[in-house]
C-alpha cells in the first residue's frame, strides 16, 4: 500500500509540491495563539507513553471518541493510559474523511517515524510499542519544539499568573522563546458567582486592594506591565460577541460596586456596557505597549451543563454559536479609531459564514501606520482548522484584504505535538496556490507565488509580531 501520510500529502499538482518544498517546507514557524503548558517545558517533561501526550488536554480527541460512542472513562475518566489509547485506535478507521485522521497520521509519522501502518483497534499494539521507545529516548517536551522548528511560541496565560515558568525557561538559555500572552477574560465575567474570588486573586498577586473599578484597571495595568517585562507583545480575548454599550464612567462603576457587593441584581444591560468598557480599556493597554491584539469571537462555551459538572470546562464542550455582531463590531473599532487607540488586532470567527462579513469590516479601518494591522484569522479551533476551513477563510482574506500581509496559522495547539498543524495549514495553502496556478487564475511564475508562500508561512508573522 502507498504511504499516507508521504513526502506530497496534500500536494495535488506539480505546482503545489514545488510551492511546498521549495519555499515552505523548511521555515521556522511563529506559534502566536496555542495552549501548551509553560511549566512542562520549564521542567522538560517527558511522557511514559503516547497516551499521556496525546490525551492531557486535547479536547480535539476526546470529542471524537465521544462521537463513536466512547464512555467518558476513557477520554478524561481515570482509564488507564493503555486502554485510552486503545479506544481512540478503534475509533480512528471511523474518522475518515476527518482532519483528526489527518492529523494523527501526521503526528506519528514526522514525530515517530510511523507512516507505514493506519491507526487501528488491531494497529494499537505495534503503534504503542513503537511510540513507547522513542517517548523514552529523545521525545521531550523540549525536543518536540526543537523537532517541530519552533522559533517563538505564545501560551495563553492569565494575568494572576506568576509567570515563573516562562522565566525559567527563557533563563535557561532554550533557544525557542516561550513567552506568555496576556488573557484577561475572567475580569470580565462581572456576572459570574465566581467575580469576586477572582478579584482576591488579582489583589494578591499585585498587592492592590480593589474597591472601584479604577482599582481594576490599576491591577490589570500592572499585570499588563509586568507581562510586558517577561517578554510578552500578544493578548488574548475570548468573547462570546464584540461588546459595544456607551455608558457613562459612573455608571460603568456602579455596576462593578453592585458585583463586589453582591447587594443588587446586575441587568444584563448594565453586563454590557460593563464588558465593554473593560474591553475599550485592555485595547488601549495593548495599543499602548505596540502588542498584537487577538480576539477570537462568537463561541459557546460548556453547552452541556452536565458534563460541565462532571468534568469542568474545557473539555470539549463548546459550539458555534451566535453570531449577529457586525454592528458592534464597527462601533467597537471605530471608538477605538477615533481614539487613536486602535492598534494591531487579529479576528477570529468561530462560524466560517461570518469570515466574509468580518473582512469587510476590517477593511474599513486599515492605515498606514502598519500595513495589514487588522487582521481576518486564520481558520482555528476544531470546527474550522480544516482542509475546507482554511479555503474558505483564504478565499474570504484574499477577495477584501492583502493577502501578501496574512500572518497565517494559529495552531490552537493544545497538545505539543499538535504544532505539526502548521504543517498541515503550509501544505493545504501550497496546494490552493499551485491548482490556481494550474487553472490560470494565478501567474505560472513560481518565485512570485512562492515569494507568497514563504510570506504567510513565517515572514509575515515574524515582521507583524516583532519577536
Amino acid at each position: 500500500m502507498k504511504k499516507f501520510i508521504d513526502a506530497d500529502f496534500l500536494l495535488e499538482n506539480e505546482y503545489s509540491r514545488e510551492l511546498y518544498h521549495n519555499y515552505a517546507k523548511d521555515l521556522p514557524l511563529i506559534d502566536f495563539h496555542c495552549h501548551l503548558n509553560p511549566q512542562q517545558l520549564a521542567e522538560d517533561q517527558k511522557w511514559d507513553n503516547i497516551a499521556q501526550l496525546w490525551f492531557g488536554a486535547d479536547s480535539y480527541k476526546w470529542r471524537v471518541m465521544r462521537g463513536n460512542g466512547v464512555d467518558e472513562y476513557y477520554c478524561t475518566g481515570d482509564a488507564p493510559d493503555r486502554e485510552k489509547f486503545q479506544k481512540f485506535a478503534e475509533t480512528m478507521p471511523e474518522l475518515l474523511r476527518s482532519p483528526m485522521y489527518h492529523l494523527t497520521h501526521m503526528e506519528l509519522s514526522r514525530f515517530f517515524g510511523i507512516d507505514n501502518v493506519l491507526l487501528s483497534g488491531d494497529t494499537a499494539e505495534e503503534v504503542w510499542k513503537r511510540t513507547g521507545e522513542m517517548l523514552s529516548d529523545d521525545m521531550s517536551a523540549r525536543n518536540i519544539l526543537l523537532k517541530s522548528k519552533a522559533e517563538v511560541v505564545c501560551t495563553n496565560d492569565d494575568p494572576t499568573s506568576s509567570l515563573e515558568f516562562h522565566n525559567k525557561v527563557n533563563e535557561s538559555g532554550f533557544p525557542v522563546k516561550v513567552l506568555p500572552s496576556f488573557r484577561p477574560d475572567a475580569a470580565f465575567n462581572i456576572e459570574s458567582e465566581n467575580y469576586t474570588d477572582y478579584l482576591e486573586q488579582l489583589e494578591r498577586i499585585t498587592g492592590l486592594e480593589i474597591r472601584s473599578y479604577d482599582d481594576l484597571l490599576n491591577a490589570l495595568k500592572r499585570r499588563h506591565d509586568y507581562f510586558h517585562s517577561v517578554g510578552c507583545r500578544v493578548s488574548n480575548y475570548e468573547i462570546d460577541t464584540v461588546w459595544f454599550k456607551n455608558a457613562f464612567y459612573y455608571e460603568v462603576e456602579d455596576t462593578f460596586k453592585k458585583a463586589i457587593s453582591s447587594s443588587e441584581q446586575i441587568a444584563a444591560d448594565e453586563v454590557l456596557a460593563f464588558k465593554s468598557a473593560i474591553l475599550l480599556e485592555c485595547a488601549a493597554m495593548d495599543h499602548d505597549k505596540g502588542w498584537v491584539r487577538q480576539l477570537h469571537i462568537g463561541a459557546m462555551r460548556n453547552t452541556n451543563k452536565k458534563m460541565y459538572k462532571k468534568v469542568g470546562a474545557d473539555k470539549g464542550f463548546d459550539a458555534i454559536g451566535e453570531s449577529n455582531y457586525a454592528l458592534s463590531l464597527s462601533r467597537h473599532l471605530n471608538k477605538l479609531n477615533t481614539a487613536g487607540k486602535l492598534g494591531k488586532t487579529i479576528f477570529y470567527n468561530s462560524n466560517p459564514k461570518d469570515n466574509a462579513m468580518m473582512a469587510s469590516i476590517l477593511g474599513d479601518f486599515q492605515g498606514s501606520d502598519f500595513a495589514g494591522k487588522l487582521q481576518l484569522g486564520g481558520a482555528w479551533w476544531g470546527v474550522m482548522d480544516n482542509i475546507d476551513g482554511i479555503k474558505r477563510q483564504l478565499d474570504s482574506m484574499s477577495s477584501m484584504a492583502v493577502p501578501g500581509r496574512f500572518v497565517g496559522c494559529a495552531s490552537d495547539a493544545r497538545s505539543f505535538l499538535s504544532l505539526s498543524r502548521h504543517e498541515y495549514f503550509r501544505r493545504a495553502l501550497c496546494n490552493i496556490l499551485g491548482t490556481e496556478m494550474k487553472r490560470g487564475l494565478l501567474p505560472a511564475d513560481i518565485n512570485l507565488i512562492g515569494n507568497l508562500a514563504k510570506k504567510i508561512s513565517y515572514e509575515n508573522a515574524k515582521n507583524y509580531f516583532a519577536m
